[in-house]
């Protein structure tokens, strides 16, 4: 039986698996279980089912799967001796894709209570349990699974078919404090696309006593909510330009920007505001509307970034408002070079309608940056693809029985492709191959710094050549991902 406690919030559902020992211990809040709930409450999850059945291990896991047949919108599985910090839960639960996520530490934190993972190309290839192994893990699941609509019936399956192993002592030793772990290995078996959320500094911890719940609720005090939150609002993965040139400036403007009560879009429409005067100062063409233009160009991409942060730090992203952003960049730019090229032709009237070629040069760059779009967004769509039709073709179910992780999930990358991942985030390596790439913000530098200190031509030659080289390289490493 289950015990349910039904609010109005986000479109999350949550299962606590409460009949795990560690729940019934006690905190400041009553029991985990209650500081669990009060969590809970406070991310507004729509409704909270706690599992209350002394049925065993198999009585859980025929519960979840009751649950997530007539579920509607995801569903999460917690542990009810968890002790996390609330941000590790916002993580997944109000992470606004809804998709199917798994809380994820490090690799050095591998235990009893932290079965081993591995992560490979954006989703969990491999999870383990007490009874099932991991070759070469390089993760451990850190206890919550939230499972997306899309996925609810495998989940139902999944947990129906662990309940028989279970029930006929096919799963070895395991025991209803696995539950979750298990379900999540029959996930990612099922051909489940699982990403990780990584939990960096933050805790989440599973307490097998008292005096490990006192610890475990002692440490998460030394730890920042609030900071982490920030930090995970900037991007980790963005160009050099943008991760020391704009982003140490944006971060201080995000909370700022939240007690305005500004949304995301309202600071799109102010950025694109500010690339339209850009625009139109590089349309005067002399020297000091150059320089207007550059500097309004700049403060157009800070705010650009600004936008995304926002949005990370409020997790208020929609549909809509990514499609702006996405769309916002390419006019933003393009409005760019118009301006550029008009300014070229203001101050180069001898040499007629289209004084050295600008005209052809501004167009010519405008079809180079959407070629590499058209690259980018093609290629992407074709990975998505590609993993649809891989998740049909996927182990079936039964493969729960096997031990070994041998032969699920996805063959680890070799040759080029590994070593290119393989180069240390931060390292100069690293940042060679981000600039070589031209993101939005190196292009930004290149036009403000260019049109300042010279003219449009030279923007113009300059993105060009640099962009065609750009477009070669994301080419190159296209074709190498798809051979691997």
């Amino acid at each position: 039986m289950t015990d349910s406690l039904t609010g109005s919030g986000t479109a999350v559902s949550a299962v606590l698996l409460a009949t795990t020992p560690g729940g019934r211990l006690g905190c400041r809040e009553g029991t985990l279980l209650d500081r669990l709930t009060g969590q809970l409450t406070t991310l507004r999850v729509r409704e909270v089912q706690v599992l209350t059945s002394d049925g065993g291990l198999a009585a859980d896991l025929r519960g979840v799967a009751k649950l997530a047949r007539v579920a509607v919108g995801p569903v999460a599985l917690v542990p009810g001796d968890l002790v996390a910090h609330t941000e590790a839960l916002a993580m997944l639960l109000e992470h606004p894709a809804r998709d199917t996520r798994a809380l994820v530490a490090a690799e050095s934190a591998v235990g009893p209570t932290r079965p081993p993972l591995r992560v490979q190309g954006g989703r969990i290839s491999a999870a383990g349990s007490s009874f099932h192994t991991v070759p070469e893990a390089n993760a451990a699941f850190a206890g919550v699974v939230q499972v997306g609509e899309a996925d609810l019936g495998a989940l139902a399956d999944v947990a129906e078919e662990l309940a028989e192993l279970a029930e006929s002592g096919r799963l070895g030793a395991v025991t209803p404090a696995e539950a979750a772990d298990l379900l999540l290995v029959g996930l990612v078996r099922s051909g489940a696309r699982v990403r990780p959320a990584a939990l960096g500094p933050l805790h989440s911890t599973r307490a097998t006593a008292q005096t490990s719940a006192d610890a475990a609720i002692e440490r998460l005090a030394e730890v920042d909510e609030d900071e982490v939150r920030l930090d995970r609002a900037v991007k980790s993965d963005d160009g050099f330009f943008a991760s020391y040139c704009v982003s140490p400036l944006t971060r201080r403007l995000i909370k700022p920007a939240h007690a305005l009560r500004l949304t995301p879009n309202a600071v799109t429409g102010i950025s694109i505001a500010l690339a339209g005067l850009a625009a139109i100062w590089f349309s005067a063409g002399g020297r000091g509307a150059l320089v207007a233009g550059a500097v309004l160009f700049y403060l157009s991409f800070a705010l650009d970034c600004l936008d995304g942060q926002l949005a990370r730090y409020t997790r208020g992203f929609t549909p809509l408002g990514a499609w702006a952003d996405g769309m916002a960049d390419r006019l933003k730019e393009y409005a760019v070079y118009v301006g550029l090229a008009y300014g070229y032709l203001a101050t180069h009237a001898s040499g007629g309608g289209n004084p050295d070629g600008i005209w052809f040069l501004a167009v010519a760059a405008m079809i180079l940056q959407s070629v590499r779009h058209s690259i980018h967004f093609s290629y992407a769509g074709s990975v998505w693809d590609a993993g649809q039709v891989g998740a049909l073709w996927a182990g079936p179910v039964r493969s729960l029985q096997e031990p070994a992780a041998a032969g699920h999930g996805a063959r680890p990358r070799q040759g080029l492709l590994r070593i290119a991942q393989r180069v240390r985030h931060g390292s100069a390596v690293h940042w060679l191959r981000r600039i070589i790439a031209l993101p939005i913000g190196e292009r930004t530098a290149l036009i403000a710094v260019t049109a300042a200190l010279s003219d449009a031509r030279v923007t113009f030659v300059a993105l060009l050549g640099w962009g065609g080289v750009a477009a070669l390289y994301q080419l190159a490493g296209r074709m190498v991902r798809s051979a691997e």
